[in-house]
């Protein structure tokens, strides 16, 4: 059964210099797992708001072509009567929470079904239990972590069943046990009910082993339909900025690419290339100079944040950070990673303990649209901070019609303003900055922050922008730290907290990148040959 169906679709905004996209023509049949692929900007969040109805009738701009959904020309119906069909996620999902408490989010759908209250009861102990938040349903939406919230609006998207889900980066905040449960559950949905998903994903390698189809979009443009094998192929060929960590690790080790670590390391043994038998380790920075910081420019000195009849979200904290440091704070969902960043800037006090900064703590935050409240994206930073950045072409385009990555990136330049003007001692704290962004453009990020003087704490979920970034990663589990170490020490040899080179190769010789990974193998090949 066919259940879109998109002939002939070219779109663009408001004022846009040129479509976000152009000549449209695919159908998704009920029950594919689809991943949408694409670089920054390509249309793949434009793509799942053409579908959900939210293109044109939110946004505006000029549209040409069609797009059934379920039978319904998105046309003649708004995403009200869509949402009786299709289920969305975008990447902001705190604007999508609209009631008190996670169980009235999960109920909202059901009930506009006009399903009985029994079966509501049922569908929101079912997605609460899937989704990991039995434990959240009655707590106020304002007291739960970016994560946890993701979770309660995809809860909200799923409660209901709907017949095609479209979601934009839902793993975007989910710590990395989260995100592949997060696709695991999709997955069984799929199988389970015959619902279609349509998921737009930057970190590949989390979704394509479950995908049964992946679509590239490239400049509005539909560059690839096909299997995930086959995209892997294209990728190298055309699009290398797409290219899972897992497959250049086997591209250079000159193996066909696959997707998954299962299957990763089945190629590898097939070819002889057992890397559990390395010996040789990656060079690990020296903890001297963190033991003892000179320059020092933020201090938590047992820092405690509890809070009023409720638990407490930081235990004791000590930390240091010093002039120049690159720190990448990392932990699950609620484990105190952004409490931390706001205690950093000041806007949050402990209840016990200090904090203390030499200079300016400058911090953004994980919801980008937070900071952009100007008309044009001129208006939000000046040009060096957009050229800095890599938006200064957008400069006439509302923020509101940017991609999320480039929403992320604009809100950085607020927060960043001309880089050339920060103070040495200024502390940069940024909250999942690589939210929405490609490979690419994390490596543009990685330049801008590394050109940098001062010292940069980012909270990430992303290992592999970790082990590209921070030399130092700090891991906090329940308000705590818990560990403190080199990033070679901290992401190798794991499961959740690793890198996929270095779970592919089960942590050999701390090689956390896949350049890494193809020096070690290469040089195993050649003791080997000897």
């Amino acid at each position: 059964m066919t259940l879109v169906e998109i002939s002939g679709l070219t779109y663009s905004y408001p004022a846009a210099e040129r479509a976000a996209l152009a000549d449209l023509n695919l159908t998704i049949e009920s029950g594919e797992f689809v991943v949408l692929a694409g670089l920054s900007g390509s249309g793949k969040s434009t793509l799942l708001r053409a579908i959900s109805g939210l293109v044109p009738h939110f946004h505006g701009g000029s549209i040409a072509g069609s797009v059934c959904v379920g039978g319904l020309d998105t046309r003649a119906h708004g995403p009200g009567e869509l949402a009786a069909v299709v289920g969305s996620l975008f990447q902001d999902p705190e604007t999508q929470i609209v009631l008190g408490t996670p169980r009235s989010e999960l109920g909202f759908g059901p009930e506009n079904r006009g399903w009985t209250d029994p079966v509501v009861a049922r569908a929101v102990e079912e997605t609460a239990l899937a989704l990991a938040i039995e434990t959240l349903l009655d707590r106020p939406v304002g007291e739960l972590s970016g994560g946890e919230l993701q979770r309660v609006a995809l809860g909200a998207t799923l409660s209901a069943r709907p017949a095609v889900v479209c979601l934009d980066e839902p793993t975007s905040q989910l710590d990395p046990v989260a995100g592949d449960e997060l696709i695991g559950l999709l997955r069984r949905l799929n199988e389970d009910s015959d619902m279609a998903v349509v998921l737009a994903e930057h970190r590949l390698e989390r979704c394509l082993a479950a995908a049964d189809r992946v679509l590239a979009l490239e400049d509005g443009r539909l560059a690839f339909d096909g299997a995930p094998e086959r995209f892997l192929e294209w990728a190298l060929e055309f699009q290398p900025a797409l290219v899972t960590p897992g497959a250049r690790l086997l591209a250079g080790s000159g193996l066909p690419p696959v997707p998954g670590v299962k299957r990763a390391r089945a190629a590898l043994r097939s070819a002889g290339l057992n890397a559990g038998t390395a010996e040789q380790d990656v060079a690990r920075p020296s903890l001297s100079s963190r033991r003892s910081p000179p320059d020092e420019t933020l201090r938590f000195n047992g820092v405690w944040h509890e809070l009023r009849d409720g638990p407490a979200i930081l235990r004791g904290v000590d930390l240091r950070i010093a002039r120049g440091e690159r720190v990448a704070l990392m932990g699950r969902n609620g484990a105190g990673k952004s409490t931390l960043l706001r205690h950093a800037a000041g806007l949050m006090q402990p209840t016990r303990g200090k904090v203390s900064a030499a200079g300016r703590v400058a911090l953004l935050l994980q919801s980008p649209r937070d900071y952009l409240v100007h008309d044009s994206v001129r208006g939000e930073a000046d040009a060096a901070a957009l050229a800095a950045v890599g938006l200064g072409h957008l400069a006439e385009r509302h923020p509101r019609d940017l991609s999320g990555g480039e929403q992320q990136r604009l809100a950085l330049a607020a927060v960043l303003g001309d880089p050339r003007r920060l103070a040495a001692d200024t502390v940069l704290c940024l909250d999942e900055p690589t939210r929405g962004m490609d490979r690419a453009v994390k490596e543009e990020l990685i330049r801008l922050l590394n050109g940098l003087q001062t010292a940069v704490v980012v909270a990430t979920h992303d290992p592999e922008f970790a082990a590209s970034f921070a030399s130092r990663v700090v891991l906090l589990a329940d308000g705590r730290v818990i560990a403190d170490a080199a990033a070679s020490e901290v992401l190798s040899g794991g499961t959740y907290f690793a890198t996929e080179s270095a779970r592919i190769l089960d942590g050999a010789g701390g090689a956390l990148l896949p350049e890494q990974a193809v020096a070690l193998l290469r040089g195993n090949r050649v003791e080997a040959a000897v």
